[in-house]
């Protein structure tokens, strides 16, 4: 019988009939994860014991596909219940150890005479997998931790855009700190959206908090009042910073076409209520 088959009967026949011992070989290899592998079952329904054994059950049969998603799945689960990047790293080389001392037991005790280039060969297929699970997982959990903040910094977004009714056809829009491309789209879609749904007459964008805005920032603002304008709404700008002008005026950027402008709040107020 091949080798391969011989030692991947072996290793799952091992595993199977020395379950206890090879779950405290685990243990014993990760010191760390073992004194919180209760709260990790606890918080993220994760069982590691059963994770660990699956993991080798995938690399000893070689099922690259399966692995490859069971470490995406893994990547998702921790990311999900915050769990340390730390942890995992140091439960995954205790299962690579484990599965190595196994194999040199099981070399001794069964007599297999593995020879030095079935070894190596065997050794680039298990490191190489075990790589790749690690890999793999530590991308799902990046992306889910992207995700996560980018969702977040949506919701600080939305609420730092507060579009403030001052009478039925009369709204308020101050805008406060730096305004990147981001912001900037979601003040878009906020300020649009709002005049579909309450469908105001006029709104009075008031950046007297903003000091500063990139050229591309400026320009797609204007096309937020263009897009304004066409939705049969009036802009009304105030408290345009001396900064912000300079800059406007350096770039060639004019947003009276489709804007009004005044000085304050309080007089644009005081015009319109």
């Amino acid at each position: 019988m091949d080798m391969k088959q011989v030692l991947k009967e072996e290793l799952l026949h091992y595993i199977n009939e020395n379950g206890k011992h090879f779950e405290n070989k685990l243990l014993n290899e990760a010191v760390n994860v073992s004194a919180k592998i209760n709260d990790i079952l606890r918080m993220g329904n994760i069982d590691l014991l059963k994770n660990a054994r699956k993991l080798i059950y995938f690399i000893i049969n070689r099922n690259n596909d399966e692995l490859v998603s069971f470490a995406k799945q893994e990547g998702v689960a921790w990311a999900e219940h915050s769990l340390t990047l730390a942890l995992k790293l140091e439960w995954v080389q205790a299962i690579r150890r484990t599965l190595w001392q196994i194999i040199s037991k099981l070399n001794v005790e069964k007599d297999l005479k593995i020879q030095d280039s079935e070894f190596f060969e065997l050794e680039q297929v298990v490191n190489d997998q075990i790589d790749q699970f690690l890999n793999n997982f530590f991308l799902s959990y990046s992306d889910y931790k992207d995700q996560m903040l980018f969702k977040q910094r949506e919701i600080v977004e939305h609420l730092s855009v507060p579009i403030i009714p001052v009478s039925d056809t009369v709204s308020v829009l101050p805008l406060i700190g730096s305004i990147d491309s981001f912001r900037v789209q979601i003040i878009e879609e906020k300020v649009l959206n709002e005049i579909a749904v309450t469908r105001i007459q006029t709104l009075v964008m008031d950046l007297s908090g903003v000091a500063t805005m990139e050229k591309n920032v400026i320009d797609d603002f204007r096309m937020i009042i263009a897009g304004v304008d066409m939705m049969g709404s009036k802009t009304v700008l105030t408290g345009l910073r001396p900064d912000l002008v300079r800059e406007m005026v350096r770039y060639g950027i004019s947003l009276q076409k489709d804007a009004e402008t005044k000085g304050t709040l309080r007089e644009t107020l005081k015009k319109y209520l």
